[in-house]
């Protein structure tokens, strides 16, 4: 056999294996079998909750088939991949035939509608020619324009209408394709995470959901106000946030988002998602001299240097922490700050709302103490990018239009076969064919009967 036979033999056998019914069940089956897996084991959970519940080889073990975030696995969306050749090959098998169908015209032939079983006949008064126009004008009203074949006994209506319904199974194929695009896009390239800011400061980077891990944004988004509004209960009733949008320094977009009205800019999108309060960024402070024993309380707002007395140096508020570890202990919230001291490298000052006097334990010229501070509202956004969502949404449209195609229209053929019968009447009989619905037909062929009888 030439090279060019076995390079033709194998792609043969390829497409004999995508075009199998046989590997459309398998491939469903296993797709149903992970997703029942996926329902019992809690995907996308923290560490800590596989720990408490699973042994450390299972937790290997699923691990090791990445049974933890499984729908984002590759071996999950290589099954998805095979079932989309899957469906596009067997498509393509069958396409050619059915569109011969829809693009051959039935052929004008009245032994067609011999053995239909809808066949309806009566007679009518007049010649053939007197009714020939009236009967075409309400065939053409009732079902569709008809052809008019006359023959040496009278003439012969034929009409057919939803030739092109013959394709709504491939609409329906080519929507289940768009839908597997779109969510491969998505699990590729998109991600899903959240974010806390509280009111006047800037973020450039989120938490992701799955992993837990930073993600920049590529931009900033900037909290320029909370607002929250309670019914007289206490129990809240709108929460909003005004967000400005920051890049290469300039404010790109200013926008107010509530509950189901979302931030849009370049693919992600920012959900009100839920709120909290956290300590502000103005707090007073006490500052102690080692050297002479005094203390002094200063006003201090965040980023804004505090010049101290007896020449203490210079201290600047540079943020707010959920949680600090020390010792292997998690401290809790703290504001974290800098003391400058002359030439001196800048000291890093820790201090813990919940451990007033701290930086007691820290050696140095003096120590800093919260006295109190002031509280302020932080937004929670779910921020999330699925570049395949416009796919998915199309594939939505697409599988609604070709299920009703699939399932509500229907290729069908009426034959009105009119022949004099030499008394001046004429033996009309009326039939139809259909490729699916044929009781409904029935009822056609029926109501034109009605219809023809009196005209």
């Amino acid at each position: 056999m030439s090279e060019t036979g076995k390079t033709v033999t194998v792609f043969d056998r390829i497409w004999s294996f995508f075009a199998s019914v046989r590997l459309s069940v398998v491939v469903l089956v296993l797709l149903a079998l992970t997703s029942i897996i996926g329902t019992l084991i809690p995907q996308n959970q923290p560490a800590m909750f596989y720990h408490q519940n699973y042994s450390e080889f299972f937790i290997r073990l699923l691990d090791l088939f990445h049974l933890f975030d499984m729908y984002h696995s590759w071996w999950f969306r290589f099954l998805i991949l095979v079932l989309a050749m899957n469906l596009t090959v067997c498509s393509l098998e069958r396409l050619p035939r059915t569109l011969d169908l829809v693009r051959k015209k039935p052929k004008q032939d009245v032994n067609r509608f011999k053995t239909a079983k809808n066949a309806r006949e009566f007679t009518v008064n007049g010649s053939s020619a007197d009714r020939r126009d009236a009967f075409a004008a309400l065939v053409g009203k009732t079902f569709a324009r008809p052809e008019v074949v006359e023959n040496d006994r009278g003439f012969v209506l034929f009409s057919e209408r939803g030739r092109y319904s013959r394709l709504g199974v491939y609409v329906v194929h080519a929507s289940v394709l768009f839908l597997i695009l779109g969510s491969l896009l998505g699990s590729l390239f998109g991600f899903e995470g959240f974010v806390n800011i509280p009111e006047g400061a800037t973020v450039e980077e989120i938490t992701l959901r799955n992993s837990q891990e930073k993600r920049p944004l590529g931009f900033k988004v900037r909290c320029d106000d909370f607002e929250l509004t309670k019914y007289d209960n206490g129990a809240p009733k709108e929460y909003r946030s005004d967000l400005t949008i920051i890049e290469d320094g300039r404010e790109v977009l200013k926008e107010r988002i509530i509950v189901n009205d979302p931030l849009h800019y370049r693919g992600i999108r920012f959900f009100q998602s839920t709120y909290g309060s956290v300590p502000g960024r103005n707090l007073t402070l006490s500052f102690t001299s080692r050297s002479s024993g005094m203390a002094y309380e200063k006003k201090v707002t965040q980023d804004e240097p505090v010049e101290l007395e007896e020449g203490l140096g210079t201290f600047v508020l540079k943020g707010f922490l959920h949680s600090w570890p020390f010792m292997g202990q998690d401290l809790g919230e703290c504001y974290v700050g800098l003391l400058i001291q002359g030439e001196n490298e800048p000291v890093e000052v820790v201090l813990p709302l919940h451990f007033a006097r701290f930086d007691k334990m820290r050696k140095g010229d003096v120590s800093v103490e919260i006295v109190d501070y002031d509280t302020s509202y932080y937004t929670g956004l779910q921020v999330n990018r699925d570049p395949g969502v416009v796919l998915v949404y199309l594939g939505f449209i697409l599988m609604i239009a070709g299920c009703y195609i699939a399932f509500f229209m229907a290729h069908q053929s009426l034959c009105v076969e009119v022949s004099e019968t030499g008394d001046d009447t004429c033996r009309v009989r009326v039939s139809g064919t259909a490729n699916k619905n044929r009781m409904g037909m029935g009822v056609i062929v029926k109501k034109i009967v009605s219809r023809l009888e009196n005209a």
